[in-house]
């Protein structure tokens, strides 16, 4: 079993537009997917979900899809926040750095940080305003202001600089909707991560299909640059 999942939640637009619907309403059908992937990866041991919901780019949508965006966002997490705490979730958010970010919504990502701080059970990041290139430069200048000198510099100090710093490597990443982008998504921690590309969109997106990526996952023989050996000790050609 991956212990940290990875979503990049896409197709929502694809999905409306199919439906002669606005791509609000793509944005909104997401909502049950959400709900539904969470409860999936808990119930099958997940440790750690990132979820990628709004990037650096997305900024450059129209206002009116931005503004929609931000207020279902709000309404998801106002609504799930009983629920999540009660599941004995850990909620994170990944970014919420720029200052265009609605500060009541700001608030509410705070708040449900500090509600479920306590929890034990999976830990749930929401990257949210999120650049990987952005939390890379972040982490170089927070090595700079602590002076570390650059001969010290190695991968574990650097990691430990990047924003919540005891978030393992992610194991798997989902995009859904057949696209196949990296998308500037937690760019250091994929380093390694195995990637499953499933046809289905997001808002169509739901546990059985999560327990497929998983069991893909599963097939997959994870060698991080080395070799598997055959039963009798010998390096697979």
């Amino acid at each position: 079993m991956p212990s940290h999942v990875a979503c990049v939640m896409d197709g929502n637009g694809r999905w409306a537009a199919r439906r002669s619907l606005p791509r609000t309403s793509g944005h909104r059908a997401a909502e049950a997917t959400v709900i539904d992937v969470i409860e999936a990866a808990r119930t099958a041991g997940v440790r750690w979900l990132s979820l990628y919901a709004f990037s650096t780019e997305n900024w450059q949508r129209p206002d009116d899809e931005v503004d929609f965006l931000m207020w279902l966002v709000r309404r998801v997490v106002r609504k799930h926040a009983a629920l999540l705490h009660a599941r004995g979730i850990r909620c994170r958010f990944l970014g919420v750095a720029d200052p265009r970010i609605p500060a009541p919504l700001a608030r509410d990502f705070a708040d449900l940080m500090t509600l479920t701080a306590t929890n034990r059970g999976m830990t749930l990041t929401v990257a949210f305003d999120h650049g990987g290139r952005a939390d890379i430069v972040e982490a170089a200048r927070s090595l700079i202001r602590s002076g570390v000198p650059a001969d010290a510099v190695d991968e574990r100090q650097f990691a430990a600089h990047l924003p919540f710093p005891d978030t393992p490597d992610v194991d798997l990443v989902i995009r859904t909707s057949g696209e196949q982008r990296i998308s500037n998504f937690m760019l250091w921690q994929v380093a390694y991560a195995e990637w499953v590309f499933p046809p289905v969109l997001w808002p169509d997106f739901r546990a059985p299909h999560f327990v497929e990526c998983l069991r893909t996952y599963q097939s997959r023989d994870r060698r991080f640059g080395g070799v598997t050996p055959h039963a009798n000790g010998e390096p697979h050609p």
